[in-house]
């Protein structure tokens, strides 16, 4: 790791639950890189190069009534990942049947074991839409599919649809450090069929797909809808999550827009993951 100045903010939070959560998520939509939750709230870190006066001004949760949150930040010269990982990262388990571990944990009893290491990428926020997003996977035939995930982050949801049978696989996100750690993440969890890309929507220009995977935040989701729908093949399927119930509406008539049918909705602590058929 280089020796980059982050700004770490240290939030307590009240109640807790699902109130670090919901700042976490937040948080890493607006540029935070790493988390870890404390007794009364968590530490949030960014890139000093990143910060600016109004990076708190789209965190939501800050203004609602039903938390009460304050804060402190300052400069941090170096922060040891890994170690702060190893102590507060948990497994996932969805439904008995896929699990999210690092490599230090043990192996546990599921059909799909996937095995991500623990760094920045991969926060406790986004334990709600990846554990929807897996469900959906887990649900859905996804055997010899052409599959893209957008916003791959660690790669986990490129990961599962390979072992569900998917192939070929495109995996992108426009953050470097997301984009490395997902060839990483796959090599290690030793898939053939997934190629990582870095880069934005801009890069699926003239690609086509069966199955579209993007748990990103909802603006970004509004504003690449068009590309979403001109990629995806006759009765394909799209996969959404990353924002909240009261979106559903906005989200739901971008797709309608471009003629995708509304078809499942999942929810997990205000959180929601949609799916649409073209």
């Amino acid at each position: 790791m280089s020796n980059n100045i982050y700004i770490g903010y240290q939030f307590k939070v009240s109640p807790l639950q699902p109130g670090v959560e919901i700042l976490i998520a937040e948080l890493g939509y607006a540029g935070f890189e790493s988390f870890v939750e404390t007794e009364d709230g968590a530490m949030a870190y960014i890139q000093k190069e990143d910060w600016h006066d109004g990076i708190l001004n789209d965190i939501q949760i800050l203004e609602s009534d039903e938390f009460e949150i304050t804060y402190t930040f300052e400069d941090i010269e170096q922060v040891n990942w890994n170690e702060e990982w190893e102590k507060n990262f948990n497994p996932i388990v969805v439904d008995h049947i896929c699990s999210v571990r690092a490599p230090f944990h043990e192996k546990p009893d599921t059909i799909y074991d996937i095995i991500i290491e623990p760094k920045m990428s991969f926060g406790t926020g986004h334990h709600e839409t990846t554990h929807m997003m897996i469900q959906h996977i887990l649900k859905n035939d996804f055997k010899n599919k052409k599959v893209l995930d957008m916003g791959c982050g660690t790669g986990v949801l490129a990961i599962l649809a390979e072992m569900k049978g998917a192939k070929p696989i495109d995996a992108v996100d426009y953050d470097n450090w997301c984009y490395i750690n997902s060839i990483e993440n796959v090599e290690r969890n030793n898939c053939k069929h997934i190629t990582v890309i870095e880069g934005d929507a801009s890069v699926l220009k003239n690609k086509k797909y069966d199955i579209i995977i993007a748990n990103i935040n909802r603006n970004i989701l509004l504003n690449d809808m068009a590309v979403y729908a001109s990629c995806l093949n006759k009765n394909g399927m799209l996969f959404l999550s990353g924002f909240y119930n009261d979106d559903i509406p906005i989200i739901q008539q971008a797709c309608e827009k471009h003629m995708l049918k509304f078809e499942e909705k999942l929810e997990r602590n205000y959180w929601v993951s949609l799916k649409f058929l073209n």
